[in-house]
């Protein structure tokens, strides 16, 4: 079974409106979203072995605070993950190393939240994660987590081709609640 990670940035800053949106930072929230969450994801075991980012300075950011990876992964930032709709993120994630046991990608709303759902798929609506799948249908807020089980080979990912493990957001972590 392989692991997807679908990561959204962390909360960006709008103090510059001169800044272009693909060079927003991420504001002091963001950076300690991204540190409660990289602390749960170790306390959950997860560590990908590929890490697919937007090279948005947001995204790069986020992933700078939830670093480092036990294993190192291989990082590709990448302009086509920028504000990428679904499709094209399932395109680029059907590109993924067949030897990597788990892939992250770290990218953006709409396309990463339209994405989650398009791997849950209708069947993944009811049963035993049918309320995580709901939670993302209302809103995959910035630094939120879907962990998704794979059965395929990454070539072959498709509409309905994950099985929703968890969704995790910062306000579900105690860390965001001080």
């Amino acid at each position: 079974m392989r692991q997807l990670l679908l990561l959204r940035h962390a909360k960006s800053s709008w103090d510059d409106p001169s800044l272009p949106d693909h060079a927003r930072p991420l504001n002091a929230r963001g950076r300690r979203a991204a540190q409660a969450m990289a602390a749960a994801m170790s306390d959950l075991g997860l560590a990908p072995d590929v890490v697919l980012v937007s090279s948005a300075r947001r995204t790069l950011q986020t992933l700078e605070a939830i670093a480092p990876f036990p294993d190192s992964p291989l990082v590709e930032p990448m302009d086509d993950l920028y504000l990428a709709p679904w499709p094209r993120l399932l395109d680029l994630l059907r590109r993924a190393p067949e030897t990597a046991r788990s892939v992250m990608l770290i990218g953006h709303n709409p396309g990463l939240q339209d994405l989650a759902l398009a791997l849950v798929g209708a069947a993944g609506m009811t049963g035993g994660t049918a309320a995580a799948a709901r939670r993302i249908a209302d809103g995959f807020p910035t630094c939120a987590l879907a962990e998704f089980g794979i059965a395929t080979p990454w070539h072959d990912l498709a509409e309905g081709g994950g099985r929703l493990v968890r969704f995790l957001a910062p306000a579900d972590l105690p860390e965001m609640a001080i």
